[in-house]
This record gives C-alpha cells, structure tokens and sequence, in this order.
C-alpha cells in the first residue's frame, strides 16, 4: 500500500495555544485515531451503521438502559433539536438571560425552532426554584407563549456548576408545574469533573428529561449528540433531527468520536486537565495587583476584570475574548492540550503588561 500524501498544506503553528476558547483545540490523538479506524470499507448512511449501534451501549453506561443518542453536526443544532421536541409551536423556554441558547445562537431556537425564549437574569449563571418562577406562570393565557422547558447549562455559561441537588430541585419544581426540563451539556464533562461525580449524577438520576452531549469542546472534531433520557418527553425526534438539517449521512465519523471519548475515561481526563489549567490560571493571575476574579472557577474558565489597555496589549500577545468590554471584564478559557507552561507564560505576560 502507497504511503497516504496530501496536496494540502499546514498555514498555522501547531505549538500557538492560546486561551480565547475550548474551540480552538484541536482533537485529541485518540479521537483522530478513532476515525482513521471507522474509516475504510462501506457502511450504511444515516445512522444505521455499526458504530451508532455501538453507541448507543456506551451511552447505556453513562445515562441509563433508557438513553437513545442522536449524533449531530454542532451544539446549537443539538439544542435547536432538543428544544423543537420538547415543545408545542406555541411553546416557551425559561432559561438565564446569560445561556447559550440565548445569547450565542444567533436567534437559531426563536427562527429556526419556531419557540419563545423566557430570559431571567442570574448573578451566576445558574437558575433556582424561585427563579424560574419569574417566567413560569400564564398557561391559559393565549396572549403570551406557554413556558413548556425549563433549560439550564451545565456547567454554566459563566463556569459555574450545579451541584446535583440544585439540578434535583429545578427539575422536581419543572415536572411539578408540567414543564420539562432540558440540559445543555456542551461543557458536561467539566461539570462532572468538577464535582467527581458521574454524568449520571446530575441528569437522568434527577429527572432531567433530554441533554445535549458536548463534545467538541473536549476533544472531538466535530460533532455532539441529543440524548433523550425520559423517552415519554419527546417525540419522532429522527424526523426532528432530518428536519433540523442535523442527520449525518456519513454518521459513523461522529458516533465513533463519541465512542472515543465514553467508552473509557478520555472525556474525564480531557476535562480534569483543562479544568486543573483553569484552576492554575486563576491561581497565577489572582495574585496579581489590579486583577479582580468574577466566578468562582469551577470548570475550565477563568472571568476576570481588569484595566482595558492592559487587556488589549496583553491580546497581542495571546488570543482572548472580551466577555463585558465596556466593564473591562474578560474570559479565559483553558483546553485538554493547554500546558502548564502556556498558562504560566499568559501568567508572567500579565504581569508584565500590567506593570507598564
């Protein structure tokens, strides 16, 4: 066999890490060796090749017998999909004014899944009991959009976990009021590696009713996966997936990610490692005069105030993004292939801008 050669080129330094996002990683080795295995030979399209099928058992071990995974191309078609299942066409979301699905997607669940977003506004990012009671009210009132969802993310937008027992509570306040409730998992392993818990802990053990699985975030390519954990809160979600423009014909590529990252621990290391980094980064610039922390860091990101210029000089120098310009507020976001040379060379470069 011919050794395997390209025409494509590399444009970019594989050794420039930086800490504006977890998707700027690239995958991890034992993903990519993943699909070089899946690879070859003919298996049949959309899903009903062997690796889905497997998938389905490695996702039994996680989240229960119940669970069916539908892989998908990205996180906000995940939650699109998820959401589109779990509501009526006159149908709301309660979520926080800071959640993804509110402010990073483009308006993709209002347009493209046809439902309402009900925003409450949170100190940390996390919902309670008592906030979700904000929007949840007017069932019988045909003027305003019927709250059917409770969506909450874990871990939250702001890098701050729930703990299983506060998942516990939404979820019995949801169920009471006939709401479902839906988990947005595009950074669940950090959670659960935050906590030392299973996955299991904070989902379909407390009733949540469908997750997203993320995956890109920590290792994978592409790809994430809806996951209906309460079979009985959704329905003809293959059609939903296809109508969503979600369903991969070529579906093994992702499955076999999936696979790659649950069938043993790569998700937990993937997630301890970047979340240790966040923890070391928030050590490191905590010590430094004029650099407040805003969150307690409990995954792998870092939210910081600090002067403006400082921030734009210090963005020469490594990729990051500005969270509250305005506030001088920043976030740093720590990868499973950030270093502990990369974040004490961000550390001292701190320093040194701050010192000018």
């Amino acid at each position: 066999m011919k050794p395997v050669t390209t025409a494509a080129r590399r444009h970019h330094d594989p050794e420039v890490r930086g800490f504006a996002s977890d998707n700027y990683a690239g995958a991890h080795p034992e993903v990519m060796a993943a699909l070089a295995l899946a690879n070859g030979g003919h298996q049949v399209a959309y899903g009903e090749d062997e690796y889905t099928d497997h998938l389905q058992r490695v996702m039994h071990s996680h989240f229960g017998p119940a669970a069916e995974a539908f892989p998908v191309f990205n996180g906000t078609g995940a939650n699109v999909t998820a959401l589109q299942a779990l509501t009526d066409r006159w149908g709301a979301v309660i979520c926080a004014e800071s959640a993804h699905i509110n402010v990073d997607e483009g308006g993709a669940p209002e347009r493209m899944g046809g439902l309402k977003l009900l925003t409450v506004p949170t100190p940390d990012g996390k919902l309670t009991p008592e906030l979700i009671d904000r929007q949840a009210w007017g069932w019988d009132d045909e003027h305003r959009a019927m709250p059917q969802v409770v969506s909450i993310t874990q871990n939250t937008e702001l890098g701050t976990v729930y703990t299983p027992a506060e998942v516990r509570a939404i979820v019995e306040h949801a169920h009471e009021r006939g709401m479902k409730v839906h988990l947005d998992g595009a950074r669940i392993s950090n959670a659960a590696a935050s906590l030392d818990v299973p996955m299991r802990t904070f989902t379909n053990a407390v009733g949540v009713d469908v997750l997203t699985f993320g995956g890109t975030k920590n290792g994978m390519l592409f790809g994430e996966a809806v996951v209906v954990l309460n079979p009985d809160a959704v329905s003809h979600m293959k059609h939903l997936r296809k109508l969503s423009m979600q369903l991969a014909s070529k579906m093994r590529f992702v499955s076999v990610q999936l696979e790659a990252l649950l069938a043993r621990d790569l998700w937990l290391r993937n997630a301890r490692h970047s979340n240790a980094m966040a923890r070391r980064l928030a050590d490191g610039v905590g010590q430094v005069d004029g650099v407040e922390i805003l969150h307690p860091v409990q995954a792998n990101a870092v939210f910081a105030r600090l002067p403006h210029e400082v921030s734009l000089r210090l963005q020469r120098r490594f990729r990051f993004y500005f969270w509250d310009e305005t506030a001088g507020d920043v976030r740093w976001m720590c990868s499973f292939d950030t270093t502990e040379d990369d974040v004490d060379s961000f550390v001292q470069a701190l320093k040194e801008e701050m010192a000018r």
